[in-house]
């Protein structure tokens, strides 16, 4: 007996290409599982056994962030060594037994946390029952990670962590005056080090003491002292604000410009009891820190914002605080923003490759993504700051802040010094004749006999066509560069008038 078989109806090239056109080229964001990692290997009191084959751990345990935070091997981190067998026939319960008991001989101080991974999950290896029946236990995180990101991830284990081994020792815990939290830094986030720095001397300057910086300045056994704050400052809007609210005292998020900086401050102050050393605080940095903002905005290099485009593609904290800062602060004109996650109406990555190849702005914040981007549409004269991961950069000094007044200088400083860089770029310069003629062609026309040529006014609008989607700032030198290509190439061919067709052939 054959058995009926519902057949899909046929796909027209029509539904064809507008099903292609859906599809998402580019991960912005890694799982839940990496996220789960990144978080409780910050603590050295614990370790992580993933329930994974043996490779499959690599990645997010030694290759990634070696590349970014300069972590030669997350030593914290097991694999449970999951084989065919496992897989096929046996479970994996077995081989994550004997990554436990092997761990223990190790390292008896630690507590263990096994993790599931996108391969003990598609299995649905939940050991969350047996392994808390051991003596002493184990803890089982469910990562979800065919299903969450790296933000929700993040945001899923620190409340976890928090409800497993902080509320048991929070009973008669006293608040201790102006303690602060700070709440999110952990591996595998972009520039965490030096924005953490940033945001420790903003706490000290508006009055409060930093009490714990979780989980990436603490242990596990520390994680009941988060009840002893007076006020948390979640360090990305991405994620933390779970704990936060779990934790019931008033939170701050971490800012990102001048304004925010001091409002920040201002509203720290308030909240410990310190609202004349915050201010005092935010009077003495105008005159110190911030110095080097006015100090540019008065000199000609002020002129050169108001004329130019940027785009971010970045983590919420930086995709918002950016164009706060950069739009509004130094009036740059904001071609197009979209963080992670994305904002209903934002760009998702091919509509962000689409815009980059057909124009460029003259700034552009993001991942290694829109250097690609960028790259595929032969963006001279754009610049690219690197201002989320993934992308192979480490980050590790504490001088390149993105956060508070500190972080403003630091942009401030970067975007000027790449303005003059466009500047070197466009200068005329000599350049040296290989012996033997170089490409073999007659040399080049002087200056002066460029002013035989006539050119027709339609020559003249397809050169301006052919520079108008480069930079402001750099049109005037693209534009002259591009004329004299055209004009040295009417002369070596002995036309006389420039044309359309003379300024396709010339370029091309």
């Amino acid at each position: 007996m054959t058995e009926n078989v519902p057949v899909a109806p046929a796909t027209t090239p029509e539904q064809a290409k507008a099903s292609a056109a859906q599809i998402i080229r580019d991960l912005d964001t890694t799982s839940g599982y990496w996220a789960a990692v990144w978080t409780i290997c910050c603590l050295p009191d614990a370790h992580v056994i993933c329930d994974a084959p043996i490779g499959c751990f690599n990645l997010v345990g030694t290759a990634v962030p070696d590349y970014t935070d300069a972590i030669p091997h997350i030593e914290n981190l097991t694999p449970s060594v999951m084989r065919e067998q496992e897989v096929t026939m046996l479970g994996t319960a077995g081989a994550v037994r004997r990554a436990v008991d092997g761990l223990r001989a190790i390292h008896p101080d630690r507590q263990m946390i096994v993790v599931s991974t996108a391969e003990s999950e598609m299995i649905s290896s939940d050991h969350g029952d047996w392994l808390g029946k051991l003596d002493p236990p184990v803890s089982f995180y469910w990562s979800r990670s065919l299903e969450d990101d790296e933000w929700v991830g993040r945001d899923r284990v620190l409340l976890w962590l928090w409800k497993n081994f902080g509320q048991g020792g929070v009973k008669d815990q006293p608040v201790l005056a102006r303690a602060v939290n700070i709440i999110g830094p952990t591996y595998g986030c972009f520039n965490s080090p030096a924005d953490l720095h940033e945001i420790k001397r903003l706490i000290a300057g508006a009055g409060g003491v930093v009490n714990l910086v979780y989980p990436y300045e603490a242990a596990l056994k520390d994680t009941p002292r988060l009840s002893e704050s007076a006020v948390n400052v979640v360090l990305h809007r991405e994620y933390g604000d779970g704990l936060a609210q779990e934790l019931g005292k008033p939170f701050l998020h971490a800012p990102v410009g001048i304004r925010e900086t001091t409002d920040f401050i201002r509203e720290l102050g308030k909240l410990l009891g310190a609202g004349d050393q915050a201010e005092a605080f935010i009077e003495h940095e105008k005159k110190t820190t911030l110095q080097p903002i006015w100090d540019l905005w008065r000199g000609p290099q002020g002129d050169w914002f108001s004329t130019t485009e940027f785009a971010v593609v970045a983590g919420r904290t930086y995709a918002d605080g950016l164009v706060k800062f950069l739009g509004d602060e130094l009036g740059m004109k904001l071609a197009f923003a979209t963080g992670h996650p994305i904002k209903p109406g934002e760009m998702d990555n091919i509509a962000v490759r689409n815009f980059l190849h057909k124009r460029q702005p003259g700034f552009v914040f993001g991942s290694i993504n829109e250097k690609i981007y960028l790259a595929e549409a032969g963006a001279r004269a754009t610049h690219f700051i690197p201002a989320g991961f993934p992308i192979p950069i480490v980050r590790r000094a504490l001088g390149t802040p993105f956060m508070g007044y500190s972080g403003a200088v630091y942009i401030a400083q970067e975007m000027v010094n790449r303005f003059y860089e466009t500047v070197f770029n466009y200068l005329p310069i000599d350049t040296v004749t290989p012996a033997g003629g170089g490409t073999g062609g007659p040399p080049g026309p002087a200056a002066a006999d460029t002013g035989t040529l006539i050119w027709s006014d339609a020559a003249r609008a397809a050169l301006e066509a052919r520079v108008e989607g480069i930079p402001w700032l750099s049109r005037i030198s693209a534009m002259r560069d591009a004329r004299t290509q055209v004009e040295a190439y009417a002369l070596r061919q002995h036309i006389n008038q420039v044309t359309p067709e003379v300024v396709q052939r010339a370029i091309a």
